[in-house]
């Protein structure tokens, strides 16, 4: 299973960005999915995941609100929509696919990994 991420870039507070992650290799509708992301000099952090299904999503906390994660199973691929970006929102954005049912936010937990893309929220 391969996956490729997109749609990073600069933006200024407040604004929007939507990224995209396309699988390949192997259909996404048997994979729970999520989005992770890594500031500088910090761990890999949980931002949001999606059953197999789209029917359950979960949020980190801080993107509450403010993030919508979701998926078409027929074009292979998930979606991270954000809004109300703030600087503290600045990372690496990284999405993942971990086969079997049960919805995780723990990095270890997700079995195969996209390249990342950079997203950048300027003050």
């Amino acid at each position: 299973v391969q996956l490729q991420a997109c749609g990073g870039g600069l933006v200024q507070a407040g604004g929007s960005l939507r990224l995209s992650c396309a699988v390949f290799g192997r259909t996404v509708r048997n994979y729970v999915m999520g989005w992770f992301r890594q500031a500088p000099g910090k761990e890999r952090e949980f931002v949001a995941a999606i059953s197999s299904s789209g029917g359950r999503v979960y949020y980190a906390d801080s993107v509450k609100g403010r993030f919508t994660i979701s998926r078409d199973n027929a074009k292979n691929t998930m979606y991270l929509q954000m809004n109300n970006l703030k600087p503290e929102d600045t990372a690496v954005y990284y999405c993942a696919a971990r086969g079997g049912l049960r919805v995780s936010n723990i990095t270890s937990e997700f079995d195969y990994w996209g390249q990342g893309t950079q997203v950048t929220v300027s003050s």
